[in-house]
């Protein structure tokens, strides 16, 4: 199992927004580059614009950014578009055997490890914002253009 692609399809939306700021980014245009079906965009974009990342407007094509790049982490990114709910990335099984000095203790012992790494990825997240995607994948191209 692993984090719902959601979040690399968020900063995927976001980094293409910034990209096409010229152009109309629309629900077509963005399942173009991501690859995929306009609806899952229409319904990540929403995500987003709750969580005042990106504006769009009913009858309207194309999203446009809320805030700055700078403003914008991928931790946002990853809280708007609900990878997991709040604390609880990494969970535990319910009722382990009490009779067993494992299943007695393991909860305890491996909810608080969960929870740092949790806080471990979270603030990883909050340090990267989508201006340094832009920033990174510009210089990939210009990288690969030298090629």
């Amino acid at each position: 199992m692993s984090i719902s692609s959601r979040f690399a399809v968020g900063v995927h939306i976001l980094t293409l927004i910034d990209f096409n700021k010229d152009g109309v980014s629309s629900s077509e245009y963005l399942a173009g580059s991501v690859n995929t079906n306009p609806a899952l965009i229409r319904k990540i974009t929403g995500m987003l614009k709750k969580a005042g990342l990106v504006e769009v407007h009913p009858g309207i094509a194309g999203a446009k950014l809320a805030r700055e790049l700078s403003d914008i982490t991928l931790l946002d990114v990853y809280k708007a578009v609900d990878v997991v709910p709040d604390n609880e990335l990494f969970s535990v099984h319910e009722n382990p055997n009490p009779a067993c000095p494992v299943g007695r203790n393991i909860q305890n012992t491996i909810g608080p490890l969960f929870s740092v790494a949790q806080t471990a990825l979270e603030k990883a997240l909050g340090s990267v914002t989508i201006e340094d995607v832009v920033k990174e994948i510009i210089e990939k191209e210009k990288l690969e253009s030298r090629e």
